[in-house]
């Protein structure tokens, strides 16, 4: 009878384990999900800025070389040089963390699977 006890309190902290689990899974999985996009919006924001950069740094370049103009403009140029460099930096950053996310969700999925398949598993084992 002892054995029948253990074994149903077993059972009982293994639930409790479980639905423990789910419910820190159901809690991460949409803020996983969220950050993941917000990131993928970000990484998408600064690349087209670092085109915008690209662009405008080419027709500084232009006009400065057509004309002559009263203001030096290569102070400026290197100015957008360095910010396409930041910008870089940052999308490059945004990737990684945006890898880390995409981690995250894989193994919160695999683990919600293999709890699925262990619960699955468990009543027909206790019959």
């Amino acid at each position: 009878m002892a054995e029948g006890e253990a074994s149903a309190t077993g059972i009982a902290d293994s639930a409790q384990r479980d639905a423990l689990a789910d419910g820190i899974l159901g809690l991460l999985k949409p803020a996983v999900e969220e950050m993941d996009s917000r990131v993928a919006d970000v990484r998408e924001s600064q690349q087209e800025l670092r085109s915008y950069i690209d662009t405008l740094a080419e027709e500084l370049k232009r006009l400065s070389s057509m004309q002559q103009l009263p203001v030096d403009l290569d102070p400026y140029v290197k100015k957008l040089a360095n910010a396409r460099r930041r910008v870089a930096m940052v999308v490059s950053l945004m990737q990684t963390v945006q890898d880390r996310l995409t981690r995250i969700q894989q193994g919160v999925a695999k683990e919600t699977s293999r709890r699925k398949a262990l619960a699955a598993v468990q009543p027909s084992t206790s019959s």
